[in-house]
């Protein structure tokens, strides 16, 4: 489903406890491929820097429940600069569109520190598209959202299903990198957050594997839970 010039897919949340994690695990690994940036069964570490205004516009735009909204952040994997991407997050109701761009370590470094005229003379729509929202919109770093993630595949659809442990907000440097960061654990109680997104429908056989847990099924931000974790913490 395309929609103002972007690919939609759907995407269904969940809270899981661990009781319902390892029966739906158990149901999913002889079925689904493990995705390939997995660095065990565990899965592999992800690390994303949020960015919002000084009115904090993106987290009450999802707490209001607005029809569209939309988010930038800078995302790594297992803690290394090979790859770090600058990725907007478009949400349409149910529907979401992700765009995604490579960026350097030196232009990382730069636009924490403000120097965001590094991006100035992109030739790349969504970096030059960022560099004008957070120049004209005032956006600074906010929240580091620090998680785990189990990820199975299948093909059809595009299917992935996603479980994200050990959710974590950063609550002093907003520098993904510093070696001294300090998180926080920002889900009470062993929870889990369950993932589902697929494209233009969903195979009979997953809504069978995700079925037992649909009574828990909710509209969960990891941004939003961790910006409000950071701000207690500093309360």
């Amino acid at each position: 489903m395309d929609f103002a010039g972007k690919k939609l897919r759907h995407e269904l949340k969940y809270y899981l406890h661990h009781h319902e994690l390892i029966g739906l695990r158990n149901r999913v690994r002889p079925v689904l491929q493990m995705d390939a940036n997995s660095l065990g069964q565990e899965g592999y570490h992800i690390r994303s820097l949020y960015f919002d205004n000084m009115h904090e516009a993106h987290l009450y735009d999802k707490n209001n429940g607005y029809f569209h909204r939309k988010k930038y952040r800078i995302r790594v994997y297992n803690l290394s600069d090979r790859v770090i991407k600058l990725e907007r997050k478009s949400k349409y109701n149910d529907y979401i569109a992700k765009e995604s761009a490579d960026i350097t370590r030196e232009q990382y470094d730069r636009i924490i520190a403000g120097e965001l005229d590094v991006l100035k003379e992109t030739n790349n729509a969504l970096l030059r598209d960022f560099y004008l929202d957070a120049r004209n919109g005032k956006m600074l770093p906010s929240v580091i959202v620090d998680y785990i993630r189990e990820a199975y595949i299948y093909p059809i659809s595009d299917v992935r299903i996603t479980f994200d442990k050990s959710l974590k907000a950063s609550v002093q440097s907003m520098d993904i990198f510093d070696p001294e960061q300090v998180m926080v654990e920002s889900l009470e109680g062993p929870k889990t957050i369950l993932e589902v997104k697929y494209n233009r429908f969903m195979p009979e056989f997953v809504q069978n594997l995700i079925r037992p847990s649909a009574h828990n099924r909710s509209t969960i931000s990891k941004y939003v839970i961790c910006r409000e974790r950071r701000k207690t913490y500093a309360d």
